[in-house]
């Protein structure tokens, strides 16, 4: 995994032919292609009618960013960062202006040693032809396993749309707190997972 990997963006929804898939992680503060960023809109927040910059969070430098690859071009993608010691996990669903608020993790709103350090997986979405094939697996393997080597995580946490919720849950990801709605995105459920 090297830094500044060129890439090719996906343009429509042409057919795939078998090739090689790749597994791409930056840490905190590498580079991260401009396509792993399209990937985001295209798949998160043009359905919905967003604007272009809205699939960018103010934390991205921040964050663990994974994604896999199918002949330069990215199918799938996610990211995971560390939830400051002193924070509930509540935050903008995105970095530009009209962003919802997403709502605080229950177990985060009281000061517990045993669920910190803790991360939040975000941003996860698959292009519709990379679906059903293991990537969003594969990618969520990534981002916890590089988040307990580099954030030394104890829990996950994350809010997934409705219609991710079964996906995650065969993940091994448990539900907390009650179901909501996100403003302008939709239903949402919480969850945790102990690492």
């Amino acid at each position: 995994m090297t830094a500044g990997d060129e890439m090719r963006q996906q343009g429509g929804s042409k057919p795939f032919t078998p090739g090689t898939l790749e597994v791409k992680v930056r840490l905190p503060g590498e580079d991260i292609p401009e396509s792993y960023f399209q990937c985001r809109y295209d798949v998160l927040r043009h359905p919905l009618g967003f604007p272009i910059g809205s699939e960018r969070l103010v934390d991205d430098s921040e964050a663990i960013h994974a994604w896999v690859e199918r002949d330069g071009v990215v199918l799938c993608v996610g990211r995971a960062h560390l939830i400051d010691a002193s924070s509930d996990g509540s935050a903008a669903d995105h970095a530009g202006p009209g962003a919802s608020i997403c709502p605080a993790f229950g177990p985060l709103q009281q000061i517990n040693s045993q669920n910190r350090p803790s991360i939040q997986i975000r941003q996860m979405g698959t292009r519709q032809q990379g679906r059903r094939q293991g990537l969003a697996s594969t990618v969520l393997a990534a981002l916890e396993t590089n988040s307990i080597q580099h954030f030394s995580a104890k829990t996950g946490f994350l809010q997934a749309r409705e219609a991710a919720f079964s996906f995650y849950q065969s993940q091994h990801w448990q539900m907390i707190d009650s179901p909501y709605i996100i403003e302008k995105i939709g239903p949402h459920h919480s969850m945790m997972k102990q690492f």
